[in-house]
This record gives structure tokens, sequence and C-alpha cells, in this order.
């Protein structure tokens, strides 16, 4: 029992951090780069509304209510994050993130369904005939979780280390991460087969 909750947590885990699905971090670190360590609560509970977003799509998949191309989803990925790296961008140093508080979460919340439908054929192979898909299910979103809150305490660390020691400014802190984020996602978005 043990061992199937640590390899599903570990799975969640992985999921985060794989090195060659890598868009769940870009999109952790242009929701995490506005921010700084005295808003650890603020993030913590845009990273949970994430996981929930995307652990609510994933039950909804798992138990057959929905059922969405790959192919737009995929492509539809890549856009969340451009949208949250663009709006970093035309908001950083305005203090956007405090005031549109609602905005935020809510569009947290629809990117999290989105990344989660993203990876639901792939849960659905994981949980096969389980008569317990919802044990399964919460216990790799816990691992999803667990890699969260690493990736964003790096991101949080760095960016303290940056504008603290290296005196960047925050305005060009989030200016320069969003902009190679943008970089790394417009190719994700021109080469989805979704285009093609």
């Amino acid at each position: 029992m043990l061992e199937n909750f640590w390899f599903n947590v570990e799975y969640g885990v992985n999921h985060v951090l794989d090195i060659n699905a890598y868009d769940h971090v870009l999109f952790l670190i242009v929701l995490t780069i506005p921010y700084m360590f005295k808003d650890w609560k603020r993030v913590l509970l845009l990273v949970t509304m994430f996981t929930f977003g995307h652990t609510l799509s994933l039950v909804l998949a798992a138990y057959g209510v929905v059922n969405v191309d790959g192919s737009l989803v995929e492509f539809l990925i890549p856009v969340t994050i451009m949208i949250v790296a663009l709006f970093n961008v035309f908001t950083s140093g305005k203090g956007a993130q405090k005031e549109r508080v609602g905005v935020l979460f809510f569009s947290t919340l629809f990117f999290g369904l989105i990344h989660g439908l993203g990876f639901a054929r792939e849960f659905q192979m994981l949980v096969g005939k389980s008569d317990n898909k919802l044990l399964v299910l919460l216990e790799f979103a816990l691992g999803i979780e667990l890699a969260q809150i690493i990736i964003v305490f790096m991101v949080l660390f760095l960016a303290y280390i940056v504008q603290t020691i290296f005196r960047f400014s925050k305005r060009d802190w989030i200016m320069v991460i969003s902009s190679v984020v943008v970089g790394l996602v417009i190719p994700m978005i021109i080469e989805s087969d979704f285009l093609s």
C-alpha cells in the first residue's frame, strides 16, 4: 500500500520535473517571478489553484466526462504560458499582481485545467482499470504540489539573489525572465500539430 503511495507521489513529482516536458516548469516560473519571499502565501495559493485545476481535469478525463483533442491541448499549453509571460511583461513594476487577484486566480485555475488535459491520456494509462482512481489521483496531485513548491522556492530564491546581491531591479528581473520564456514557447506554438 505504502509502495503504491510513494510510486504515485513520485510519478507526480517526475511529471513536473520532467526535463523533456518543461512546459510545466516554464508556467511555474512565469507565475512566480513577479513575487518575493514575503508573498509566499499568495504564491502558494496560486500554485495550489493550478494543482486543483490540473487534478480536476484529470478526474474528468479519468471518469470519461471529458475527451479533448490532444493536438488542441498541446497547442493551448504553450499559449497559456505565453499569456502569463506577456502579462508579466506589460505589468512589471505596476503592481498588477496585487490588484487583479481574482483574475489571476481564475486564470491560473483555468490554465491548470488545460495543462491537466494535456496529461490526461498518460494518466488514464497509469490508473488503467484501477478501482481506486480517486486515491491514485490524490497521491499524484500531492506529488505535483511538492514538485511545484520546490520549483517556486528555487525561483523565489534566485529572485532574492539576483535582486539583492546583483542589484537587479524587480522590473528588469520580470522583463528578462518573461522574455526568455516567450522566446522558448513561440517555437512550441508554431511547431504544434494543431497548426500544421
